[in-house]
């Protein structure tokens, strides 16, 4: 069996895999970023269904072409299938997922908890995130906890897997070995910040980022000089984001309302043009990513087609940014 199957194959659910020399999870995601591949990720709508068959047809959109999946917890603060659950139901089929943890909705020790199951369960990336304010989801009269946030997230994991600890002290019996993520938004205001803010989050943990969207080229290309520069790329994996614009209105939309999301005026216009805005939409994704993977030090994509999930196998085989690589599916 070559190396590239060999890895492709690597973390089916069930096996008992040794961890690689200098590696921290048994899992694809990080096999496929330290031997160098570019990675493709994307994210998975939860289904607001009790149907595991629902979480199976929405996962089967991205066999053969995503490295992992992201199963989202709680996104905009509405109301889906938890992120555990996703996870659960699709590890047992072989799917390499990425859980995200927002702390809003669960105080230390729940999450400490779900850190445990969800490994045991073959989770082998998990995404710390501090998570959306209720006030824009769908019940913003809901509690918010933010017991934690998503530095302080990362630095608990890490001691639960480097340490055999729980933040407490108290010791694990078997360490949870996982391989640590976080988000970054390179275009928030104050964007001086926003390297800093970055390297803060690889001293608390993080192997991995994967980014807000990415539609201003300059602006991210001058974010990446700075993290080179500043080594930053040596100890960690950066996926850019990338999304599909359907229709111009949608992207003045989120433009507007979203704080951090930078959207050129050049896409616009390009949407609005077009007879068929969606795929316009898809055809921009397609050029952003093929630009981003020549940018030093991107070593990945992260995808969030939001209820554009059938396009992502199209999309993703267009960009050629695999470089004919099959990442793992199903039989």
């Amino acid at each position: 069996m070559s190396e590239q199957h060999r890895m492709a194959s690597a973390d089916s659910a069930g096996e008992n895999l040794p961890s690689l020399a200098g590696h921290f999870s048994n899992g694809r995601l990080e096999r496929v970023l330290r031997n160098g591949d570019f990675a493709v990720t994307a994210e998975i709508a939860p289904p607001d269904s009790a149907d595991a068959e629902d979480v199976y047809r929405r996962a089967a959109l991205f066999d053969g072409v995503v490295d992992a999946i992201n199963a989202t917890d709680g996104s905009g603060a509405n109301c889906h299938m938890s992120s555990m659950g996703v996870c659960s139901l699709l590890t047992r089929k072989g799917y390499s997922m990425i859980m995200q943890i927002s702390c809003r909705d669960k105080n230390r020790i729940a999450i400490q908890g779900d850190v445990l199951g969800a490994s045991a369960m073959n989770v082998a990336n998990m995404l710390c995130l501090s998570g959306d304010g209720v006030d824009t989801g769908d019940h913003p009269e809901a509690k918010p906890v933010f017991d934690l946030d998503s530095m302080t997230l990362l630095q608990i994991i890490r001691k639960m897997r480097d340490e055999s600890e729980f933040l407490s002290g108290r010791k694990l019996t078997k360490a949870p070995p996982v391989f640590l993520g976080a988000a970054a938004n390179p275009f928030a205001e104050p964007l001086n910040y926003r390297v800093h803010r970055l390297a803060k989050k690889v001293v608390a943990g993080a192997q991995f980022i994967q980014t807000q969207y990415c539609f201003d080229l300059p602006l991210f290309s001058e974010y990446m000089k700075r993290a080179v520069d500043l080594g930053l790329t040596e100890k960690v994996f950066i996926l850019a984001g990338v999304g599909t614009m359907p229709s111009a209105a949608s992207a003045l939309w989120i433009r507007k309302n979203i704080p951090g999301i930078n959207i050129p005026e050049w896409v616009i216009k390009r949407l609005k043009g077009s007879d068929n805005p969606k795929k316009e939409g898809q055809d921009i994704c397609v050029e952003l990513m093929q630009q981003l993977k020549e940018i030093e030090g991107v070593s990945g994509i992260h995808i969030m087609a939001f209820k554009q999930e059938e396009s992502v196998k199209n999309i993703v085989n267009r960009s050629g940014v695999l470089d004919g690589r099959v990442p793992w599916m199903p039989g």
